[in-house]
């Protein structure tokens, strides 16, 4: 089941609409935060909203897919399920890697952490579909997730200044709108108001 998250909501997922759209089949819900492509980022508040919505339905999971959680903006603070709701713990799937936070993206090397049977099920999948990742892979994602990370600081204020540079661009565009967001580092544009008019060439949009 897809629930939209629009503009209106902040493109992330309400309680309200959680409890709406569960049913007796659902299994997994799915929360990226930072999210790809809007920037939305969950407080720790609205994952506690989310997780009372979800201690009444006790055979649903969750998949927290938290690979941008380094890539932040201003005061905006990473929160996790986990962290948030540990009493969830026994259903909560974190995954992560070292593709965005670290600029490692070639090096495919991702990570998760969750139920004890369920990493070893996914581990035991795995092994047997693509092998393991590389040893050198391996390596030089635990040096970057355990080495110095003062290097990270730099880098949010590099992607800040990038942030800025975009969004000034966007805002000169007649019919463009955006929300800036808050993490990660795309900016997810709107262009509904230029849909039907024609180009100086000629062109129907």
């Amino acid at each position: 089941v897809v629930v939209p998250c629009g503009v209106q909501t902040g493109f992330k997922l309400t309680a309200d609409d959680l409890a709406a759209h569960l049913t007796p089949k659902t299994r997994w819900l799915i929360l990226n935060s930072p999210g790809n492509p809007t920037g939305a980022v969950y407080s720790a508040n609205e994952l506690a909203a989310l997780a009372e919505v979800l201690r009444a339905h006790p055979d649903v999971a969750v998949m927290s897919d938290d690979i941008y959680q380094e890539i932040l903006y201003d005061d905006t603070r990473f929160a996790t399920m986990a962290e948030v709701a540990p009493d969830l713990r026994d259903r909560v799937l974190t995954v992560s890697g070292v593709s965005k936070s670290y600029a490692m993206t070639g090096w495919r090397i991702g990570f998760a952490a969750g139920p004890r049977d369920l990493i070893a099920a996914m581990t035991k999948l795995q092994g047997q579909s693509t092998t393991n990742a590389s040893s050198i892979g391996q390596s030089a994602a635990l040096a970057a997730l355990v080495g110095r990370q003062d290097f990270l600081e730099a880098w949010r204020t590099a992607y800040a200044r990038r942030r800025k540079l975009v969004a000034d661009r966007l805002a000169a565009v007649p019919g463009f709108t955006f929300t800036t967001p808050q993490g990660a580092f795309y900016h997810f544009v709107g262009c509904q108001a230029l849909l039907g008019l024609t180009t100086s060439g000629g062109v129907k949009i």
